[in-house]
């Protein structure tokens, strides 16, 4: 049986465009790091860039669940209300 966090987040990326914007960003760089993660080796550059991508997928996971954090709370105080 789904959370509720996973029916908000599936939700929000069919009604919330700055977070589908997110989960794009967020998959994009994840392939990117797949990428660097089936070399066998990283040049310098590479090694930066990697860790680089792999801050700025965490931010993006941070804002993620931020926005469902507050989505879901909404809901909860929503369904507190009915009782």
């Amino acid at each position: 049986m789904p959370t509720d966090f996973e029916e908000v987040k599936r939700k929000l990326l069919q009604t919330d465009e700055a977070f589908q914007q997110l989960a794009t960003m967020h998959h994009d760089l994840d392939a990117r790091l797949h990428d660097y993660a089936d070399r066998h080796y990283l040049t310098e550059p590479e090694q930066v860039e990697e860790i680089s991508l792999k801050k700025q997928k965490l931010q993006i996971k941070d804002q993620m669940e931020s926005i469902l954090r507050r989505h879901t709370g909404e809901r909860e105080a929503a369904h507190a209300g009915r009782g």
